[in-house]
């Protein structure tokens, strides 16, 4: 930006006249960037799909007992990315009698902190810049920690007591009968056709793996070189004045944009560079991603009633209730996820060494869950 060294500001278009590039073709650049964004993501998970699917059909099957049903919900939507497409395997097998209502609910909880991968991978696009790396770090994280804690301490209880399936089962009683409605998400509009056309012309899917991680790097750093600067401090301002100027704003805004895109994966990994260069901090990320749990279970519920079985029903509930019950838990202990992902951020920024360790562990988190299913 031209700085008013004589007390005249400068002419309007000035900087487009010395070369520069004119605000109208970078905010048009940007919005290119965003949807290549938004499309690698939907490359991404249908790449996962492909490559895990099948094997997430038949972890689910196996689960036996709520603690490997929390492990096998979170594997199986690790591996596809979705935790929408994991409800619909469970629904389908509750429906069939293979799975019972009270393992069900355990694998939904897994499923919650296996769709946040996707948040983790977006900040990988920081890691060359320590600070910011640290903040992006934090601000995937911090979805991770709240799931993470929800299920620890809800699982207990509702083996125990069964909150979750009796408030669960009691709704889909109440709304017996009841028809459903479907919401066509405009953002699989968008971007569902070129992954499509690339899924069929790429049949691999470690290929399209990679080129949906290439795409996403690329748009992500080319995001940040765009917005870093005075459209940063515009940004800066939009997000900390409007969208996000407090907790129910933030809140409001999570669960509207999941509930509208379908897809809380796309919506919580949006926000995850916007923390790395400092437009959001982690206080105004965090009740964001809460409400983006609430939103992603909107679409699952609305297919749930249309089909009008009582199991697809009270599974979907059981998601909402789950949710429901973790935000009002640790929205007032708000303190004690946030802690933990400022940590887990400032251990990944420290060094590049550490960065490896962080990747490394994520990866085991993943390994030692199979090596435990597989050896009990």
């Amino acid at each position: 930006m031209e700085r008013c060294v004589t007390g005249v500001p400068p002419e309007p278009g000035s900087e487009a006249k010395k070369g520069g590039v004119p605000g109208f073709v970078k905010a048009v650049y940007f919005l290119l960037l965003l949807y290549l964004f938004f499309a690698s993501i939907e490359l991404m998970s249908e790449a996962f799909k492909l490559v895990g699917k099948g094997f997430a059909e038949q972890l689910v099957s196996t689960a036996a007992d709520p603690i490997a049903g929390l492990i096998i919900g979170f594997l199986a939507t690790s591996l596809i990315q979705s935790s929408s497409t994991t409800t619909t395997i469970v629904v389908g097998l509750v429906a069939s009698g293979t799975l019972s209502i009270s393992v069900a609910i355990p694998i939904v909880m897994g499923a919650n902190i296996g769709t946040t991968m996707t948040n983790t991978i977006v900040s990988m696009g920081h890691v060359t810049r320590s600070r910011e790396f640290e903040r992006a770090f934090a601000a995937a994280t911090v979805h991770d920690f709240f799931n993470v804690l929800s299920a620890l301490t809800l699982l207990p209880i509702e083996v125990v007591f069964h909150p979750i399936q009796r408030t669960a089962q009691a709704i889909e009683l109440a709304f017996e009968g009841a028809g459903g409605l479907t919401l066509a998400s405009p953002l699989k509009v968008l971007v569902g056709p070129p992954a499509v056309f690339l899924v069929e012309s790429i049949p691999h899917p470690i290929l399209l793996l990679i080129l949906a991680l290439g795409l996403l790097f690329f748009a992500l750093s080319q995001m940040m070189k765009v917005m870093r600067g005075a459209v940063l401090d515009r940004l800066e301002g939009l997000f900390s004045r409007v969208l996000f100027r407090n907790d129910l704003a933030s809140f409001s805004l999570g669960v509207v944009t999941t509930a509208a895109v379908q897809s809380s994966s796309a919506t919580t990994s949006l926000v995850v560079p916007l923390a790395g260069t400092g437009v959001l901090t982690l206080r105004q990320i965090y009740p964001y991603t809460l409400g983006a749990n609430i939103g992603t279970t909107i679409t699952a519920l609305l297919a749930a009633f249309s089909t009008g079985h009582p199991a697809a029903v009270t599974v979907a509930v059981a998601h909402l209730v789950f949710n429901l019950m973790g935000l009002t838990i640790f929205y007032p202990l708000k303190a004690v996820p946030m802690w933990l992902a400022k940590k887990a951020g400032i251990i990944a920024g420290k060094s590049k060494g550490n960065s490896a360790m962080v990747v490394a562990v994520y990866i085991s988190l993943h390994i030692v869950p199979i090596v435990y299913l597989f050896t009990r």
